[in-house]
């Protein structure tokens, strides 16, 4: 019995130790990004890797003494579980943002992500996802720094073939690195995935530092700043300019003939509408400052002439008193509203942004249900700046700033467009949502998924176009974009971070101003239309319909 016992306890010790070792080596080789991973058989391509991580550790490790090599494995299992770890998270950011995780100024994202999660999945779901994710972290580091504990163990036991095998791995690295050996797909066998990450997780920091001193000085460079009232957008006084950004209408949108059909389709019937009302239309193409998520990040980029790719930037800038395109009007004589349909929290940025006036998601008085992360359709957000600004009489010149969040992932469940005089309060969605497709349903297939997508845009867009053939005057300009382009699920993580933008108006003075930019005729961008910085629109905006500006 006590033979068994002991033969028992030594095949489970192996097996142990076989399981250590196999969770150790696959987190030194594991990739940050998905795409990354060795295509065919994973795991026999990449147990021919070599990590350098390894044999550096190891030799350290056995000129240590006891206690030393003790305490400098729970170090080594705590970095490896933490780098494990972040691998994760940029997995997840190259999935949905198409960059990689930045430790020192991403954080705030985990509260919006937790917020969508409540929105999609209910805050039960919500908080088990959450939960789930804090105790897969919290595993990695406890199993990784006993994982690598055990090895150490062993190794130091059997110090002497160890220090041989050490040395001919080394050599073995040393000759495949300088070969350039690579794996199916192009992963190179002699690893050095951990280190990299270590190196870029460590630099972030100075980085980061040296960015926010970048930004001090690009924020202080403003030509327009000290511009006079009377001479800015001199050329659109009299004017109702609304500015509309289209949540996650990127290029792939007009583009990717997978499931570009039916935005297309959409903006070929829009072009004609508003050309039977007498609007005209031209249409170019901005590169935004993120993808896949971060729209304020756009929104701000886009209005402030200066390019907002990260937190840090973001927050600077609010407190500021840059001049921002909603400024600007303001300073013109304009009455300047926010139409923010997505705002659910206190949004203090809208004094920044200089609002006479902020509708959010509780002032707008929607009551029809939701649609996933979206708190309204985006046709009864129109109806309301209708009531709520445009139709009113005997006021003077607007600008509207209006979010359009109908197309916001998941893209389900979608509403139809309804006849104007029909909407009211927004409860004639209910019945229209509880029948379409649920996220759930949408999001088992990719095929779908795109599809889904697009067939928001299209909504989004027909809102738009829709609203100007029903209450459009003379005087009406419209100019939408789209904020950033959709998550890679639809776009693949090598797409542009190109978004169409149009101008539409019925005075042809106004498409007189920008002639000289060349953009395209009609709401559908051609392939070769110019592509400009999101942060340069302010600039030429202002310019064009300002006194600097010329018709010809």
């Amino acid at each position: 019995m006590s033979q068994n016992k002991h033969h028992l306890r030594r095949v489970g010790g192996a097996v142990v130790t076989a399981l250590a070792a196999l969770l150790v080596f696959l987190e030194l080789v594991m990739p940050d990004q998905i795409t990354r991973l060795p295509p065919g058989n994973f795991w026999l391509n990449a147990l021919v890797r070599i990590p350098i991580e390894a044999i550096v550790v190891i030799a350290v490790l056995l000129v240590l003494p006891e206690r030393a090599r003790r305490a400098g494995a729970t170090l080594v299992g705590l970095t490896l579980g933490l780098l494990t770890v972040v691998k994760i998270i940029d997995m997840g950011f190259f999935a949905v943002l198409a960059r990689e995780f930045d430790p020192v100024l991403d954080w705030v994202l985990f509260t919006d992500g937790y917020h969508f999660l409540q929105d999609s999945m209910g805050k039960l779901g919500a908080f088990g996802v959450a939960a789930a994710a804090v105790l897969l972290a919290l595993a990695l580091l406890t199993f990784t720094t006993l994982a690598v504990r055990r090895l150490s163990r062993l190794l130091a036991a059997h110090a002497r073939p160890t220090r041989h095998a050490t040395f001919a791995f080394a050599s073995a690295w040393i000759v495949l690195a300088v070969l350039g050996v690579q794996i199916v797909g192009g992963i190179p066998v002699a690893s050095q995935a951990a280190a990299d990450l270590a190196r870029d997780t460590a630099l972030k920091v100075p980085q980061d530092i040296a960015d926010r001193k970048a930004f001090e000085q690009e924020v202080k460079v403003d030509a327009f700043r000290n511009l006079p009232d009377d001479q800015l957008l001199t050329a659109l006084r009299g004017k109702d300019v609304i500015v509309s950004f289209v949540e996650s209408y990127g290029r792939d949108a007009v583009e990717d003939p997978e499931f570009n059909s039916a935005v297309l389709a959409r903006l070929k019937a829009d072009d004609a509408k508003l050309t039977a009302k007498g609007f005209a239309s031209r249409t170019g193409f901005l590169t935004s400052s993120t993808s896949g998520g971060g729209s304020w990040l756009a929104h701000s980029t886009f209005l402030s002439g200066l390019w907002i790719d990260n937190q840090q930037r973001y927050r600077s800038l609010v407190n500021t008193d840059r001049l921002t395109l909603t400024r600007a009007f303001k300073r013109a004589g304009f009455r300047t509203v926010g139409v923010e349909p997505g705002v659910t929290f206190a949004w203090p940025e809208g004094q920044f942004y200089g609002y006479d006036q902020v509708y959010d998601s509780h002032t707008l008085d929607y009551h029809g249900p939701m649609l996933s992360w979206s708190t309204m359709p985006d046709q009864f957000v129109m109806k309301q700046f209708q009531q709520l600004e445009y139709a009113k009489k005997d006021r003077g010149p607007l600008l509207a700033e209006i979010t359009l969040t109908s197309s916001h992932t998941p893209w389900a469940p979608m509403p139809t467009m309804l006849p104007w005089e029909q909407i009211g309060d927004g409860s004639v969605y209910g019945p229209m949502i509880a029948a379409a497709d649920s996220a759930g349903t949408v999001w088992k297939n990719n095929h779908r998924i795109r599809q889904a997508y697009a067939s928001s845009i299209a909504y989004s867009i027909d809102s738009l176009t829709s609203y100007v053939e029903q209450y459009g005057d003379d005087n009406l300009v419209m100019v939408f974009l789209g904020d950033h382009q959709p998550a890679s699920i639809v776009v693949g993580q090598n797409a542009s971070k190109d978004v169409p933008i149009s101008i539409v108006a019925k005075d042809p003075k106004v498409l007189d101003r920008i002639a000289s930019w060349g953009w395209t005729t009609g709401l559908t961008p051609a392939p070769t239309a110019p592509v400009w910085p999101m942060n340069e629109f302010r600039d030429r905006f202002l310019t064009a319909f300002s006194p600097l500006g010329s018709p010809h």
